[in-house]
C-alpha cells in the first residue's frame, strides 16, 4: 500500500513547484484544483448539482468560474451549499487516484487548504512548503491581476503559515529551488526506504 503524503502551504510557498518535483522524481501526484476543474469541465460530475443550486453558473455544458464567484459573493450561505456539493464528489475522485495508484510506494496528495478543510482525508503524512513572508508576498503580487487587498483577503482565509508548519510532520523550504529539490528528495528516501 502507498505511503499517502500531504502536500500543502499557503498560498505563493511554491507547492505547485514543489508538486512537480515529486512529479519529476517518478511520484504520482493527485492535484486538488486540478480535480475541481474536471468535475466543472463539460461531463463532470459536479456540473449538474452544482448548475442545479446556481443555474447562473452554467456555460457551455460547464461550470464557469468567474460566473460561480459572482453567485458566491451575493449570497453569504452559498459557499457552505458549494462545499457540501463538490467536497464529496473531489473526496471520490482523490479516493480513485489513491486506488490507481495503489502499488505506488509514494502518492503525494496536493491539497492547499488541507489543514482548514472540515473532513482532511486519512494522510500518513503532512508536508509543508514555506518560505519567508516578503517572498511570499512579492511572488503573489507578480501575478497577474492580483493586488495587495485580493492578497490579504486569501490570506485571511488560510491558516497563519507558522501553524501549518508546527502541524507538518516534514517541512519544505522553498527560498531556492535547490532548497526545495533537496527536502524533497530527503523525504521520498525517508518514506520509501520503509516501503
Amino acid at each position: 500500500m502507498s505511503f499517502r503524503l500531504g502536500l500543502t502551504g499557503s498560498i505563493g510557498m511554491g507547492k505547485s513547484t514543489t508538486a512537480q518535483m515529486f512529479r519529476d522524481l517518478g511520484h504520482p501526484v493527485w492535484d486538488a484544483d486540478d480535480a475541481v476543474h474536471r468535475l466543472y469541465a463539460p461531463g463532470g460530475a459536479a456540473v449538474g448539482p452544482v448548475a442545479a443550486a446556481f443555474p447562473a453558473a452554467l456555460r457551455d455544458g460547464c461550470i464557469d468560474r468567474g460566473a460561480l464567484k459572482h453567485a458566491l459573493a451575493a449570497d453569504p450561505g452559498a459557499l457552505t451549499r458549494l462545499e457540501a456539493l463538490v467536497h464529496p464528489l473531489v473526496a471520490q475522485d482523490r479516493q480513485q487516484f489513491i486506488a490507481r495508484y495503489s502499488d505506488a510506494p509514494l502518492v503525494v496528495l496536493d491539497i492547499p487548504l488541507l489543514f482548514e478543510g472540515r473532513s482532511p482525508p486519512q494522510l500518513d503524512g503532512v508536508a509543508v512548503v514555506s518560505t519567508d513572508a516578503q517572498t511570499q508576498h512579492a511572488r503573489v503580487l507578480a501575478r497577474p491581476g492580483m493586488t495587495a487587498e485580493m492578497l490579504e483577503l486569501i490570506l485571511a482565509r488560510q491558516m497563519p503559515d507558522d501553524q501549518k508548519r508546527a502541524r507538518a510532520d516534514w517541512i519544505i523550504p522553498t527560498d531556492t529551488p535547490d532548497a526545495a529539490r533537496a527536502a524533497v528528495a530527503r523525504i521520498v528516501k525517508e518514506v520509501t526506504s520503509h516501503a
